[in-house]
């Protein structure tokens, strides 16, 4: 019996891959980027003024909510208001009384 052939053949990988020829690129190629078609100025311009426009869904809810704050601010004014009201008067209230007493301890 004779010993067995455990020999592998070493294959160079660089020069295989030469020998295959060059890879096909799968997708589009730096070239096909470079040359493909862009819009014109005018164009651009369309698209930048539809984007400025924005959608009309946003801009009613936007006009709602802006209705929505202006109620809330003017309920928080008036109430703002009624505070310094009320204390206006109890201020004069406490004046007057404070006068009374002071007229009424002197006699």
């Amino acid at each position: 019996m004779g010993k067995r052939d455990n020999r592998v053949a070493y294959i160079n990988p660089i020069a295989a891959a030469r020998a295959r020829g060059p890879v096909q690129s799968s997708g589009p190629s730096i070239q096909d980027y470079l040359s493909r078609p862009r819009p014109t100025w005018e164009e651009l311009k369309e698209q930048l003024d539809k984007k400025k426009k924005g959608s009309r869904a946003l801009a009613d809810f936007e006009d709602k909510m802006n209705e929505r704050w202006r109620k809330e601010l003017a309920k928080n004014r008036e109430k703002l208001i009624g505070a310094r009201e009320n204390q206006k008067e109890r201020k004069a209230t406490e004046q007057r009384d404070k006068h009374k007493r002071e007229v009424h301890s002197l006699n």
